[in-house]
């Protein structure tokens, strides 16, 4: 844990310095390792929060760089993967609560992204085009 702590927050230094590549580098490295420890950590919160934070700093960056797309793909990436954390029962009781519980942010992140930039492929797939469904009824307010 200590080890992706230093690497995202090298990343943050980055970005916020705008040094776009290294940023870039530096989030991909964390988020690799928050990949292969996913199952290995000792705190299931910690292991899913890693993951989330890696792919969502990864779609801020993207979206700095005007690359919407892009950010859209780490978006679902990590949504997805929560969902299916939260389905595979050869994985931990902790594991699969702690990607429930983070998955209603990564819904709520997605949603928020669809509205302020559009749909997109993945987007749309993932979610079955139910965010750009209209949220009040066809026939109007009397």
């Amino acid at each position: 844990m200590e080890h992706w702590k230093r690497t995202i927050e090298r990343a943050n230094r980055c970005f916020m310095q705008g040094e776009w590549v290294d940023a870039r580098e530096a989030y991909l490295q964390a988020l690799a390792l928050a990949q292969v420890l996913f199952e290995r950590w000792a705190d299931a919160d910690e292991a899913v929060a890693a993951c989330v934070i890696s792919h969502h700093n990864l779609a801020d960056l993207h979206l700095r760089l005007n690359q919407p797309e892009e950010s859209a793909e780490y978006l679902c990436a990590i949504h997805q993967r929560l969902l299916q954390t939260m389905q595979d029962p050869r994985l931990t009781p902790q594991l699969r609560d702690a990607a429930a519980r983070q998955s209603s942010k990564t819904y709520v992140e997605l949603l928020n992204f669809i509205s302020e930039h559009g749909e997109y492929p993945r987007t749309h797939r993932l979610l079955g085009g139910a965010a750009a469904q209209p949220t009040t009824p066809h026939y109007g307010a009397h």
